[in-house]
């Protein structure tokens, strides 16, 4: 397993999910400052990442955002607080936080249990170009 590196934020995505796919290219795209690296929850080090926060990694299917020595977060917390360090108007999304968890990760379930049938999926996960590789933790 490659080293974890300290001062990366470390988002964990459903690597067969193209939904999810999508946005971390996205995520990429935007990430001007490097913030950011990648693991699917299907790898081993995602597993391992979600059982070290005391979470099952049969029973994660959301996007989780990792900052190292702070906190974790889940499902639409997650997904503003990755908007917070990205270029394009893309951090303005933070400003949803006020909106109540409970209301913000409805919506956000409403969209996971069903992205596959929406959005389809891949037989694998995504396998990044050699360019991007190094945004991707194994």
């Amino acid at each position: 397993m490659s080293d974890i590196p300290e001062n990366k934020k470390i988002v964990l995505f459903d690597g067969v999910c193209n939904l999810c796919n999508e946005a971390v290219q996205r995520i990429i795209k935007h990430d001007k400052k490097d913030v950011f690296r990648f693991a699917s929850l299907q790898s081993e080090l995602g597993k391992k990442l979600v059982e070290e926060r005391g979470l099952d990694p049969e029973e994660i299917d959301s996007i989780i955002l990792i900052e190292p020595g702070v906190a974790y977060y889940r499902k639409s917390t997650a997904a503003l607080e990755i908007s917070r360090d990205l270029s394009g108007g893309y951090s303005l999304l933070k400003n949803f936080l006020f909106i109540p968890e409970v209301f913000r990760d409805g919506i956000y379930d409403l969209i996971a249990s069903n992205r596959y049938k929406w959005f389809g999926r891949k037989d694998q996960c995504m396998i990044p170009t050699p360019e991007l590789k190094a945004k991707f933790l194994d």
